[in-house]
């Protein structure tokens, strides 16, 4: 399993960015995918899971509205579209595959596969 993250960045606070995550090496489309964040020093935080054909989401309280996870199964790729970003959200973001196949679990113990993460940073 390969999971390779992008589209980090600087964002003004109010702005927008768009992550996305390649995945190779497992059936993309037979499993749930999320998207955490960490903070130094912080556990990982939940950010959104999605169903394996895209028509159930779930996300953390602290993005609910404002986050967007969305996939594409034809190209093996998750994508997380931000906006109103927050002083708070700056993190590491991390692409994650779920172990099972029929729920979004919010407990990165629940996820198998990992990236490297994507830093985003929100300044002004």
């Amino acid at each position: 399993v390969q999971l390779v993250e992008s589209g980090g960045g600087l964002a003004q606070p109010g702005g927008s960015l768009r992550l996305s995550c390649a995945a190779s090496g497992f059936t993309f489309s037979t499993y749930p995918m999320g998207w955490f964040r960490q903070v130094p020093g912080n556990e990982r935080e939940f950010v959104a899971a999605i169903s394996r054909g895209g028509l159930g989401t779930k996300y953390g309280d602290s993005v609910k509205g404002r986050f967007t996870i969305f996939r594409d199964n034809a190209k093996n790729t998750l994508s997380l579209e931000m906006n109103s970003l927050e002083l708070e959200d700056p993190a590491l973001y991390f692409c994650t595959k779920s172990r099972y196949m029929s729920v979004l679990p919010p407990n990165p113990r629940d996820y198998d596969s990992w990236g490297q993460g994507t830093q985003v940073i929100v300044s002004s």
